[in-house]
């Protein structure tokens, strides 16, 4: 049986960031949800791709909904611009820290959290302190 939930894309410049961040989410979520990376060039160098954005949507897709993350300035653009083409209202960009973020997003969504929680779980993790 697989399990329906929201899958988180991270959308990075640089694609050992993201491979690394993909890794350490991926062991929190148990499993249980689907994390895509969109990160560096289509050849593997630094900077944001537009394709690779509606790629990695495509793959964390699961039918509950997918939350995008950026990592900064133009990923932010690059994944705007692919949402915005893409006009479905179940995948959002989330204006939340990289890491945190993504850490909040991928432990809700293994719970089964819909949507909006998720979303609500990244953006609070502005707020947690470290210490």
């Amino acid at each position: 049986m697989t399990t329906v939930s929201v899958g988180i894309v991270l959308v990075s410049h640089s694609p050992l960031l993201a491979a690394g961040l993909s890794e350490l989410v991926g062991q929190l979520g148990g499993g249980r949800v689907a994390v895509a990376v969109a990160a560096g060039t289509a050849d593997g160098a630094l900077g944001t791709s537009y394709d690779l954005v509606l790629s990695a949507v495509r793959q964390a897709d699961s039918g509950a909904g997918v939350l995008v993350l950026p990592d900064l300035g133009s990923s932010v653009l690059t994944a705007r611009a692919a949402l915005q083409d893409l006009g479905r209202d179940e995948v959002v960009l989330v204006d939340a820290p990289f890491v945190e973020g993504a850490v909040a997003a991928v432990v809700t969504a293994s719970t089964g959290a819909e949507l909006a929680e998720v979303l609500a779980a990244a953006q609070d993790a502005r707020h947690a302190p470290k210490f």
